[in-house]
């Protein structure tokens, strides 16, 4: 993308080339000149859920009783989690409950 723009290609031209904005292509421009950055910059993905660190105790939880409901699940953990918050934990980990 950068060699195109050295070549002389217009920004809004590379920009439709590789589908991206516009204002992207400038800003990339502008991050290899002002800090000499032409490399992805890594992506922060923020802090590890609430139940991260329960993930084994919620595993034996389902893996003992996947006929359970949520809130019996809870329940037995004694967590201070949502019914949302653990179904999509036990859904990230790759658990499934048994449906009655």
């Amino acid at each position: 993308m950068l060699a195109d723009c050295d070549a002389g290609t217009p920004t809004a031209e590379v920009a439709a080339k590789y589908r991206v904005s516009a204002s992207w292509v400038r800003r990339l421009k502008q991050r290899r000149r002002e800090a000499g950055e032409t490399a992805p910059r890594v992506q922060r993905h923020g802090s590890p859920p609430k139940w991260a660190e329960h993930a084994e105790a919620i595993r034996a939880s389902v893996s003992e009783a996947p006929d359970a409901p949520l809130e019996e699940h809870r329940r037995r953990l004694g967590l201070d989690l949502g019914i949302s918050t653990l179904w999509r934990a036990i859904d990230a980990l790759g658990l499934t409950l048994k449906r009655n």
